[in-house]
């Protein structure tokens, strides 16, 4: 039965082949935290992979699983009061209005795994699907073609196209977010803030996600 770890390996092996042909035309590099500032939707599915990375880090780093977890809080608290949701499960609405309320929400806001010192993401591994999909030229059916405005600078529209690659995980991705429903009960998208702020300390109920290499 597919599993989180096979929707990471197709997005992951498209994001590999994007960027390869994208070469010296990406700005990815660590400490470019262009991504990392903002708050943005995630998926269940996400929650549960930062949720287990987490506490994968916590096992192995304490100090430094403790930064994140201090850093989600103290973004929490920053947001709570605009959050455009349920403030106590950090579901987000889903109504239009909701959506202008996010979008009004400070895009200075860091990331709290993005470790101010180094630039770092703290849970590389474990990333949201949006995370491992922007940079890149990678293309979703039936979605317009986005790369990072950092990237690609003074090539064509047909050269951003000619380094596209498909990522065909929307349907894969969808059924897991419906098992993690039946079973769980977890429905909706929330952020990276509110998904890590509440999580327990201890042990991943599940096996560790392998770790990827950064691009």
């Amino acid at each position: 039965m597919p599993t989180d770890r096979d929707l990471v390996q197709i997005v992951d092996t498209a994001l590999a082949e994007a960027t390869r042909k994208s070469g010296a035309w990406l700005a990815c590099r660590l400490g470019c935290t262009e991504c990392c500032l903002g708050p943005f939707p995630i998926t269940q599915l996400d929650a549960v992979r930062l949720r287990q990375g987490l506490a994968d880090l916590e096992a192995r780093d304490p100090r430094r699983g403790a930064r994140v977890r201090e850093r989600a809080r103290q973004s929490v608290a920053r947001l709570r009061a605009d959050f455009p949701g349920d403030a106590a499960t950090g579901v987000l609405d889903e109504d239009e209005a909701a959506e202008e309320r996010f979008a009004a929400l400070p895009e200075d806001e860091p990331c709290p795994v993005l470790d101010p010192e180094t630039g770092a993401c703290d849970l590389y591994a474990a990333r949201p699907i949006t995370c491992r999909a922007f940079g890149p030229a990678l293309h979703y059916p039936s979605q317009d073609l986005g790369v990072c405005e950092l990237c690609y600078r003074g090539t064509s529209h047909e050269e951003i196209a000619a380094c596209a690659v498909e990522v065909d995980a929307q349907r894969l991705e969808n059924a897991l977010a419906e098992e993690l429903e039946a079973s769980t009960g977890a429905r909706g998208q929330t952020i990276v803030a509110f998904a890590l702020a509440g999580a327990p300390p201890g042990p991943p109920a599940t096996p560790p996600l392998h770790d990827t290499n950064a691009r």
